[in-house]
């Protein structure tokens, strides 16, 4: 692997750091903060292509990108699904059309995308959808149920994954659809609220909602392909920022042990020692995967390591932490029945951590079968 930063890295690592600190407290609301990025170039640098609004930029600068979009402190991303899932899905199985329709408005920040791919009964196992695309005049009419729909409440568009062949099973006869959810009477979204007491999730309704026929991504009935594809994309430089507010969390969380004196515990300092040596393994496993390595089932590899860890480090959190752990840092009201510091919240949100983006047991089988080469696993009905 050769995966150094030079000299023009650099420089656009200080442009990109000067960047932030001059707009980053002046953010505002999350749709102006998208428009901010879109207006600044800032949004699409990881697309191959250019001429969409967007400033392509080499591996390198896309990794100094997200570490200082991540040590800077701004806002969640609320652009992620189309900058990162959509946009290089359809550069690569895209129409021309599709691609000058769509891409530009999430290069200036405009449009937001959700994802409907869970379905009740089929979260884990994507191959049983049920949603329904039925061919009508024009398109398709979707009907079905979606679930962990993260922000469907705040988008413009959905990409669906849906049945449009009655007779198929499993992978066969499902269609990509790109679908607008400014569809009154025909899609309903149900925020879920969570342990935490905030609702990104959402289940969504779909009674008949149309999708125009040039917007099938890729051929009808071969959308199981272009979903595996998209899946590839979710899992890359995106994992190296996120390692950055792991490790911004676990320096808390050494700080927190440190002030409660936890860290005089032999058991406790050994389980910190290998929490940050995890975290370096990650990093170099990252940086290695985008290198050009791209051996079958590493994404795989990946998912499990930062679920795994993170939920750890949750867990050691409150353990250094002691009774106050379950303190919250707000008096308790009948309209504010409870809230959560960084630390909580991140806690009960890491929950969730080894199921969403692919259950631990689903990684596992991917490496069982594709990388060991062990028997497919007998289905019991």
């Amino acid at each position: 692997m050769d995966f150094e930063f030079g000299a023009e890295d650099e420089e656009f690592r200080a442009e990109a750091r000067a960047w932030l600190s001059a707009h980053v407290p002046s953010a505002g609301d999350r749709r102006s903060w998208e428009r901010a990025l879109g207006a600044a170039g800032r949004i699409g640098i990881g697309w191959g292509e250019a001429g969409y609004g967007n400033r392509p930029e080499p591996l390198t600068r896309q990794v100094v990108w997200a570490e200082e979009y991540a040590r800077s402190g701004a806002p969640a991303r609320s652009g992620h699904i189309g900058e990162n899932l959509l946009a290089p899905t359809l550069l690569a199985h895209g129409t021309p059309a599709q691609k000058a329709r769509f891409l530009p408005p999430v290069a200036a920040g405009e449009e937001w995308w959700c994802q409907g791919y869970s379905e009740p009964g089929a979260g884990s196992d994507l191959a049983g959808i049920r949603t329904r695309a039925e061919r009508c005049p024009g398109g398709f009419r979707i009907t079905g149920q979606k679930i962990w729909t993260s922000l469907a409440h705040e988008a413009d568009w959905c990409f669906v994954l849906a049945r449009s062949d009655p007779e198929s099973v499993r992978h066969k006869g499902l269609t990509f659809l790109l679908v607008p959810m400014d569809q009154p009477g025909r899609i309903e979204v149900r925020p879920i609220r969570q342990l935490t007491g905030t609702s990104e999730f959402n289940e969504v309704f779909f009674d008949g909602a149309f999708a125009a026929g040039e917007h099938v991504v890729g051929a009808e009935g071969d959308g199981w392909r272009v979903a595996m594809s998209l899946l590839g994309f979710e899992r890359g430089v995106s994992t190296l920022a996120q390692q950055i507010g792991f490790a911004e969390e676990l320096g808390r969380v050494l700080r927190e042990a440190v002030a409660s004196g936890a860290v005089a515990d032999p058991v406790v300092r050994e389980r910190l020692v290998r929490a940050w040596a995890e975290l370096r393994v990650m990093r170099w496993n990252a940086l290695r995967t985008l290198g050009g390595a791209q051996e079958a089932g590493a994404t795989s590899v990946a998912k499990l390591l930062w679920g795994g860890w993170h939920q750890r480090l949750g867990e050691l959190s409150v353990l250094v932490r002691g009774a106050g752990a379950a303190v919250g840092p707000e008096p308790w009201t009948p309209e504010t029945p409870y809230a959560l510091d960084e630390a909580q919240r991140s806690f009960l949100f890491a929950r969730a951590d080894t199921i969403y983006g692919g259950s631990d047991e689903v990684q596992r089988t991917i490496i069982a079968e594709r990388v060991l080469g062990l028997p497919r696993e007998r289905v019991v009905r």
